[in-house]
């Protein structure tokens, strides 16, 4: 899996263990459905354009490990706003993406072993919240 930062142009590899968890849980139509003063019923259908939610995490505690070096590089990438990127996932569908700050924490990590201080190389879990945008 890999995540782009399309303003740096610069490449981050995550790993392939991270699960799409809301995959099949938005749908692109939006409905508004009210009724008239006349009784009439009055039903409003669209198809969203975006933000659909990428929400990207561990499938447990034994897998999708990444450097604190790559967590870091993340938090620093969530942090600046508007930002966006080019997730390409394993079997080669790729999404416009941004974080998704209106659900914060937009990330979150925690470290594989707890420690009064970390190295570069120490392990870490991540969970990604992003949102696909318009390209």
């Amino acid at each position: 899996m890999m995540l782009r930062h399309l303003t740096l142009l610069q490449d981050m590899t995550l790993s392939h263990d991270l699960q799409w968890v809301d995959e099949h849980s938005w749908s692109p139509v939006i409905a508004n459905v009210e009724y008239s003063m006349t009784g009439a019923l009055i039903v409003e259908a669209a198809t969203r354009l975006a933000g659909r939610p990428i929400t990207l995490q561990p499938p447990d505690e034994s897998m999708a490990w990444h450097t604190r070096a790559i967590v870091d590089q993340l938090r620093l990438w969530c942090s600046q706003a508007g930002q966006t990127f080019l997730l390409t996932l394993d079997d080669g569908r790729s999404f416009n993406v941004m974080f998704r700050h209106q659900d914060s924490p937009a990330m979150e990590s925690k470290p594989v072993r707890k420690m009064a201080t970390y190295d570069p190389e120490d392990d870490w879990q991540v969970t990604l919240k992003l949102m696909e945008i318009m390209a």
